[in-house]
C-alpha cells in the first residue's frame, strides 16, 4: 500500500484532478486484472490502448488513473493525472511504489543485438561462484537466487521488472544481472531504474519490423547508455564498429574490451576447440569451456564488469574458467556410435548465425561436412530471411530450410522469402522441409559418422508457435531422440 502523490516521484505531469493524498493498492497496465484500490495507467500499445478502457477500470475499483489524454468525463473520487509519457511514468511510478529497489542492489544492464542471454547469464553464474546471492533477468529463465522464474519476455513490464527487483532485494540479492532490450529501452520499461553498470555487445541488423530503421535501433540502443549516471560504467565492445558510438554521450566511466585493438580489456585466442578456449585476457593465459570466438567476446564482456564492480581479477578468472553458458547457446551432443556433433544454437539474426557457422568451421578437424537446420520467425523482420538463408548456404555443405516459430505467417511463404536471391550453387545445397521435426531427422540421414549438424534458430525455446497456438518442441531432446532412432 502506498500513496498516490508519494509514488508520482519523479514523473512529469501535466495536470491532475482529483486528490493525490489517496492510497493505492496495486499498479496496473492491464485493465483486464485492475481491482479495488489499484492505479491503472493507461499506455498506447501496439496492439491496443490503454485509454480505451478508463470507464470499465474505475467500474472494476480503480481510484487512480494515469494516461497521456484526459477523457471526455471525470468521475467524482477519481484521481487523474495527466503525464507526458505513459509507459515513462509507468516506470518511474512502478520503481517509487517497490521502494526504488534498483538503487538496493547493483543492477547491470546488457544490451546488444547478439549474446546478451550469454554475456548476463555468465554474469550470474560468476558472481553467485564469488559467493554473493544475485537475481537474474534473462530471455531464457529470471532467478532470485537459487528460485527459478520462468521468463516471458527478454524485458518485463515496469510493473514486473520493479516487482522482480523488489523480490531480489527482499531475498537478500546484492546484484542483478538484466537484459535490456530495444523494446525495453523504447517503451521506457526501464525508467527510473538505477544501474551501477552497463554493457554492450555488438548490434547488427534486427527487429526493424519493430523500429522500421537500423538507424533508429541504433538511436535506442545508444539512449541506454545515455542515460547512465556518472557513478556508473559503461561498458563497450571495442571491435564493433559502433562499440564507441555507444558510449559517446554517456557521463558514466567508459571501459573497452577487444580481441583486435587496444583496451581496458584485452583478449586474445590461442586456441579454439571442442573442449574450449584458451586466450590470455589481460596477458593471463586462461582456459574457459566455451568455444567460439564470439564467446571470447561475451567472457571479456563479463571479466571487465567484474572488475569495474570491484572483484579481484584472478579471482574472476578462476570462476570464470569454470562456468559452462546459457541453455541453448552452442549447446551440444554427440551421437553414442557414429559421433556425429549435434549443435542448438539460438541463432536467429545472420550476423548470430554466421558467427556460429565460422565457429563450427574452424572446429573441423578435417572434411566432415557441416549440415545446417536453419528457418526464420513469422511477423518478424523480413528483410533478414534472405540473408539468413545466403549465410547458412555460404557455410555449410547442405542446408534444410524449415520452420521456426511461423506464428500467424504461411510457413511455405517464409521459405519462399528465405530463398530470394540465392545464387545457383547456394540452390544446389538446400532442401525445404517445412516439419521441423521431419527436417532434424533429414539432417541426421545425411550426416556420417564425425559431421557437425547445426540447428539454429530455437535455442532454449521448448515450443512451436503455429497459427498463435505453442506447441511443445525442444530442438534438443529432438536431436538427442533421433540420434538414438538412427543407432539402433
Amino acid at each position: 500500500m502506498a500513496v498516490l502523490q508519494d509514488i508520482l516521484y519523479k514523473v512529469r505531469m501535466r495536470a491532475v484532478q482529483g486528490s493525490t493524498d489517496v492510497p493505492v493498492s496495486g499498479l496496473r497496465i492491464d485493465s483486464r486484472k485492475v481491482g479495488a484500490g489499484d492505479l491503472f495507467i493507461a499506455i498506447k500499445g501496439v496492439a491496443a490502448d490503454g485509454h480505451q478502457y478508463i470507464d470499465t477500470v474505475i467500474e472494476n475499483g480503480a481510484v487512480a488513473i494515469v494516461c497521456e489524454v484526459m477523457p471526455a468525463t471525470l468521475k467524482e473520487g477519481v484521481a487523474y493525472v495527466q503525464v507526458e509519457n505513459s509507459g515513462e511514468a509507468a516506470g518511474l511510478i512502478a520503481h517509487n511504489f517497490y521502494g526504488q529497489p534498483s538503487e538496493k542492489v547493483k543492477l547491470v544492464g546488457v544490451t546488444g543485438t547478439n549474446g546478451k542471454t550469454t554475456i548476463a547469464t555468465l554474469l550470474f553464474k560468476l558472481f553467485s561462484g564469488l559467493g554473493y546471492t544475485c537475481g537474474l533477468l534473462s530471455t531464457v529463465e529470471n532467478h532470485i537466487g537459487d528460485q527459478v522464474i520462468p521468463a516471458t519476455h527478454t524485458t518485463p513490464d515496469a510493473i514486473s521488472l520493479n516487482e522482480l527487483l523488489h523480490k531480489m532485494v527482499e531475498a537478500g540479492c546484492t546484484h542483478v544481472f538484466m537484459e535490456t532490450s530495444s523494446h525495453a529501452i523504447h517503451q521506457h520499461r526501464i525508467a527510473g531504474l538505477k544501474y551501477a553498470a552497463g554493457l554492450f555487445s555488438n548490434i547488427t541488423h534486427d527487429h526493424l519490423d519493430y523500429h522500421k530503421t537500423f538507424d533508429e535501433y541504433i538511436r535506442v540502443k545508444k539512449a541506454f547508455f545515455d542515460g547512465l549516471s556518472a557513478d556508473a560504467y559503461a561498458i563497450s565492445n571495442a571491435d564493433d564498429k559502433r562499440g564507441a558510438v555507444m558510449l559517446q554521450n554517456t557521463a558514466a566511466h567508459k571501459y573497452f574490451y577487444s580481441l583486435r585493438t587496444m583496451a581496458e580489456f584485452k583478449g586474445k585466442i590461442l586456441e579454439n576447440g571442442l573442449t574450449g578456449l584458451v586466450m590470455t585476457v589481460n596477458d593471463q593465459e586462461v582456459h574457459f569451456r566455451l568455444i567460439g570466438e564470439f564467446n571470447a567476446y561475451n567472457l571479456l564482456a563479463v571479466y571487465g564488469a567484474a572488475v569495474c564492480l570491484g572483484e579481484d581479477k584472478f579471482e574472476v578468472l578462476r570462476v570464470l574458467s569454470e562456468l559452462t553458458g546459457a541453455e541453448g547457446r552452442f549447446d551440444y551432443i554427440v551421437s553414442p556410435n557414429d559421433k556425429v556433433i549435434g549443435i542448438v544454437d539460438y541463432a536467429h539474426t545472420p550476423d548470430a548465425l554466421l558467427n556460429v557457422l565460422a565457429t563450427i568451421k574452424g572446429l573441423r578437424k578435417g572434411h566432415e561436412q557441416i549440415i545446417s537446420v536453419v528457418g526464420c520467425g513469422g511477423d518478424r523482420d523480413k528483410t533478414k530471411r534472405p540473408e539468413m538463408a545466403e549465410v547458412a548456404c555460404e557455410y555449410s555443405d547442405r542446408v534444410i530450410f524449415t520452420s521456426d516459430n511461423p506464428r500467424s505467417e504461411d510457413p511455405e511463404q517464409i521459405l519462399r522469402d528465405m530463398e530470394v536471391g540465392l545464387n545457383t550453387a547456394a540452390k544446389r545445397k538446400y532442401i525445404a522441409i517445412i516439419d521441423r521435426k521431419e527436417a532434424i531427422k533429414a539432417a541426421i540421414s545425411m550426416a556420417a559418422p564425425g559431421d557437425i549438424l547445426l540447428i539454429a534458430g530455437k535455442g532454449h525455446e521448448k515450443y512451436q508457435e503455429i497459427k498463435g497456438v505453442k506447441h511443445p518442441f525442444d530442438d534438443k531432446q529432438v536431436l538427442a531422440e533421433m540420434f538414438q532412432l538412427f543407432e539402433k
